[in-house]
């Protein structure tokens, strides 16, 4: 079971210690619950430390609860912590800005402990929705983004198909043109119209998207993950790697793979 880091930020020492006791007591093992007493201090836990949820009051001296939850999200943070608002006040202007600001929760105290374990739950499911997104955009091709593959016609849609199930292999454009019953020229022409890129350039953005995802899902060498993208020698997967990404394998995953990965994905063993 993963183990989630909780930051409780409130001035009020009986209610930052009362909710640090409620998640302690009830959480199963299953939550770090860290206090700050003020927004300063907040902010200092942040830039240390990898939060899952942040729950802080509205009214705080100097940095408000919406005013920490703000600077959180300005703070270009990889793995964005869930936000949940407490108040002492049912105020609508501070729920609309709760909303603006994307923050999964506002709670109104006194806070009972059944309806603060629902929110935290609901605000860490939420959180890694949004992670997760987040590293997928980050693992997404931008050009192949830019390809709207639900117009296309079904010989370049059969094509596509074959590229998914093949990237583990060697093929080139005949061999894909074969298997669909195309004349290799027209078929490449009937690519490059259809898809805005040639059919070259289109199998070697999906194998290196693939391979993104292999470095950070999985603990796989970097000459494994270049034999399961279908390149024969890692000298050109290097090569390759680096004119699109503008890094190399081993460069990308030490800077993305801390911050991206999911401690919950499955990681394939190596064989």
């Amino acid at each position: 079971m993963r183990t989630y880091t909780i930051l409780i930020v409130d001035d009020e020492p009986k209610t930052r210690q009362g909710l640090q006791r409620m998640l302690e007591s009830w959480g199963d093992g299953s939550y770090r619950v860290l206090t700050a007493d003020n927004g300063h201090a907040a902010l200092e836990v942040l830039k240390e430390r990898e939060i899952d949820l942040l729950i802080t009051d509205i009214r705080m001296p100097e940095i408000s609860g919406l005013s920490l939850a703000g600077q959180v999200e300005a703070m270009g943070l990889t793995r964005k912590p869930a936000v949940v608002l407490v108040s002492g006040y049912a105020e609508f202007d501070y729920a609309q800005q709760a909303i603006q600001l994307g923050v999964v929760n506002y709670l109104l105290k006194p806070i009972g402990k059944d309806k603060l374990l629902a929110a935290v739950e609901q605000a860490l499911q939420a959180g890694e929705k949004r992670n997760r997104m987040s590293m997928m955009h980050r693992i997404a091709d931008p050009r192949l983004m830019e390809t709207d593959c639900s117009s296309v016609s079904k010989p370049v849609a059969d094509a596509l198909l074959y590229v998914d199930k093949h990237l583990e292999q060697v093929f080139g454009l005949r061999e894909v043109a074969d298997a669909i019953q195309l004349n290799p020229s027209y078929f490449s022409v009937l690519f490059k119209e259809q898809m805005r890129m040639t059919f070259s350039e289109y199998v070697t953005r999906r194998k290196l998207q693939r391979a993104k995802e292999l470095l950070l899902r999985t603990k796989l060498s970097v000459a494994e993950i270049a034999e399961r993208t279908g390149y024969q020698t890692i000298k050109y997967f290097h090569k390759l790697f680096k004119e699109y990404e503008g890094c190399s394998p081993g460069q990308y995953r030490a800077e993305m793979a801390e911050s991206d990965s999911d401690p919950e994905q499955e990681q394939e063993t190596q064989k």
